[in-house]
């Protein structure tokens, strides 16, 4: 479903992504890590066209994303609070959204409605502009309006980041139940190895752009990310004696 071939991109003479070849199939539950400057925030960006790749490009569905606008109907995605509108409430954040994907207020509604225990009572029905709310809640809002209007593709940068624990539990519940009950695809890029492997059946680790890693998740996967992270702080160490 996600094709990637010969992407890189660079700043100044300075490559900072550079994967050959990657391809992700439909339903797949995708993680991408790797240390900051890793390359997953850029790759993220390249596949929404926030960026312009430097060399070879992503495909979806046959379509080049740099090229065609054609994936913008069946991909959604929550990267950070710069993707919300700080005026408004969440509601109405929630109906614009809507109506962009051709959802009217009872569609809306209906989805919103199921998430009342991750919202937490924090959320709906508040009378808060969206700039006025914490970061948790500010996440919950975009991750949620993200699954607005039945897309195939959900793309989401960090989204364990700043949210309590009981929210982390069931943010894994709903991104396992969209992958593997509703077959849509999934990519989360996350520092949380744990959250990660929990949620995803298959994790690329990048590191300095490259990917180094490519597992499919089992028992040991843990371990294994723990085991080479582990070694990369002991490297560090030894360079910096």
């Amino acid at each position: 479903m996600i094709y990637t071939k010969d992407l890189s991109k660079s700043y100044n003479g300075t490559t900072v992504l550079n994967i050959e070849e990657l391809s992700i199939p439909k339903g797949q539950s995708f993680g991408l890590v790797g240390n900051n400057g890793a390359g997953k925030t850029t790759y993220f960006s390249l596949l929404l066209d926030l960026i312009k790749p430097t060399t070879g490009n992503i495909t979806t569905n046959d379509i080049v994303v740099d090229q065609s606008e054609d994936w913008k109907p069946f991909t959604s995605s929550f990267i950070d609070e710069s993707f919300l509108i700080g005026y408004l409430t969440p509601e109405e954040y929630f109906y614009f959204i809507g109506d962009l994907r051709g959802q009217n207020k009872a569609d809306v509604d209906a989805l919103t409605s199921q998430f009342e225990d991750f919202f937490n009572g924090e959320i709906i029905g508040k009378k808060k502009y969206l700039r006025d709310l914490s970061k948790g809640n500010q996440k919950k809002a975009g991750i949620v309006a993200a699954l607005i209007g039945n897309p195939e593709v959900i793309v989401l940068d960090e989204p364990f980041a700043n949210l309590d624990p009981t929210t982390q539990i069931r943010l894994k519940q709903i991104l396992k139940d969209l992958a593997q009950k509703q077959g849509i695809t999934i990519l989360i890029s996350s520092h949380d190895l744990m959250h990660v492997t929990d949620v995803c059946e298959r994790i690329v680790v990048l590191e300095k752009g490259d990917v180094i890693m490519d597992l499919e998740t089992n028992p040991k996967t843990l371990k294994e990310l723990e085991a080479h992270f582990a070694s990369n702080a002991f490297s560090s160490a030894q360079e910096e004696e």
